[in-house]
């Protein structure tokens, strides 16, 4: 049998574009799709525009803080269109950097959606051409989620919306508590807005350690962004150019602009996954997927938010060449999902790796706890009232480092350091033996000495 590709892949964001050119490189005939702009949630509308976001938010902090160390400054302004229209300048560079990598590699880009027609065969929307290709890769991704349907819900914008906003919001609403919800709350809070986050939860961050949950709303409390916990928004009315939200507990707000962020769905409808006999898996909407990334049918894959397994651009990176280095390469690879670290570019910064403290009570018989919170030694002529935390969760038994949490600036770099030796199962004894550099906010992960807690589980009767 003929194809007119040995790997056809749908989606050309991180992980479809890594996935094609590992495929490619190993000798294979490769095509990709893309409906939108090669680069997919991360690159276009994601992580690469919201760090930008995130840089531009954090000069306020700098310019006040740069008095304290003897810096006479006028009084800065901000242009909003400016920082879009540079960011956007940013954006259109990396799409072509990641078009011309596609190029270099000899794959075959196609700007279509498609869908599949059966094991073999899709369909490109835009023509209405058919092709077929003996491996077919799914790397459709995620999309924001609005949640049960309310009033006023066509008023609402989602993050995709955030990043085009011809003006900045003096005032703004935020539905949501995780990663999104948070870091567009420090955002627009940077640039002088009034913000208020409301979250359906009892905290912030569900998932993450309760001394992080707890530290970050503390810490974005002091800076006057308001956060409502246990409510939701009923409603949304629109008064020319304003809005009132009303909540769930019979109370209303005004502002300019009402963001939902209450999470992403994967991207599997009106894929004709049915056809195919692509199978979902129930427990989470994603295409259902083994360890090599291998749906229910022979010769199509999935890979990334559209899996719905860890939603983050750098394993859908890992998934996408470990996809190709198994089926193309000769060598069986299967991506390790544990111990993943993360980052949360929130105001302050959070990054974890590994169990909080309540995961490693459920799972390990012993479970002892070092933490730490401090004023950063910038923060002292600043005159700036933060705090840095920092948590270690140690195996009780073997003395294994199974979890870090840090708040505080940076703690994204710091994690991806703290993340290797986390994966090498490194001991806190490990920790302890290392040197400190001082005057470092990292060296309090190395000279931590005082036991917090420890927790020793009850056998059962």
């Amino acid at each position: 049998m003929s194809y007119d590709y040995d790997l056809f892949v749908i989606g050309a964001g991180s992980g479809g574009v890594r996935a094609s050119r590992i495929a490619a490189g190993h000798g294979a005939r490769v095509g990709i799709c893309e409906d939108y702009r090669v680069g997919g949630t991360c690159v276009i509308r994601g992580c690469v525009p919201k760090k930008l976001l995130v840089y531009a938010a954090r000069f306020a902090d700098d310019f006040e803080d740069a008095a304290g160390y003897g810096w006479t400054l006028d009084e800065p302004t901000f242009d909003w269109s400016k920082l879009i229209a540079n960011k956007d300048r940013e954006i259109a560079r990396l799409e072509l950097a990641y078009t011309s990598a596609l190029e270099r590699a000899n794959v075959k880009i196609v700007a279509s959606r498609a869908v599949l027609e059966d094991t073999h065969t899709v369909r490109l929307i835009a023509t209405g051409e058919r092709l077929r290709a003996k491996t077919i890769l799914i790397a459709t991704g995620s999309a924001p989620y609005a949640g049960a349907r309310i009033a006023g819900i066509e008023h609402v914008i989602s993050s995709n919306e955030a990043f085009h906003l011809t003006e900045l919001p003096k005032r703004v609403v935020i539905q949501g508590g995780g990663y999104i919800a948070l870091e567009f709350a420090g955002i627009f809070a940077g640039y002088g807005s009034d913000v208020t986050v409301i979250y359906r939860g009892d905290n912030i961050l569900r998932g993450f350690d309760e001394d992080v949950r707890k530290h970050v709303r503390a810490e974005m409390e002091k800076q006057g962004i308001t956060i409502l916990t246990g409510c939701t928004i009923d409603k949304v009315d629109k008064h020319g150019n304003e809005f009132t939200t009303h909540l769930s507990n019979g109370s209303s707000i005004a502002s300019e602009k009402v963001m939902f962020a209450i999470g992403r769905h994967p991207n599997v409808a009106n894929l004709g996954l049915e056809k195919a006999g692509v199978a979902i898996n129930p427990n989470n909407g994603g295409i259902a997927v083994d360890h090599w990334s291998k749906t229910s049918v022979d010769n199509i894959y999935a890979i990334g938010d559209v899996t719905h397994r860890i939603n983050l651009t750098p394993v859908a990176i890992r998934e996408g060449h470990a996809f190709a280095d198994t089926v193309f390469g000769g060598r069986p690879t299967a991506v390790d999902h544990a111990d993943v670290p993360t980052a949360v570019f929130s105001e302050p910064e959070v990054g974890v790796i590994g169990l909080t403290e309540a995961q490693a009570c459920e799972r390990l018989p012993k479970v002892d706890i070092y933490k730490t919170s401090f004023r950063p030694l910038k923060a002292t002529l600043a005159g700036r009232d933060t705090r840095i935390f920092m948590k270690l969760v140690i195996d009780g038994t073997t003395g294994r480092v199974v979890g870090c949490h840090i708040v505080g600036a940076d703690a994204g770099e710091l994690i991806q350091a703290i993340g290797i030796a986390v994966k090498m199962k490194a001991t806190k004894a490990d920790f302890d033996a290392v040197m400190a550099v001082h005057p470092t906010a990292a060296e309090e992960l190395v000279t931590m000495r005082e036991k917090a807690r420890s927790r020793v589980r009850q056998a059962a009767e």
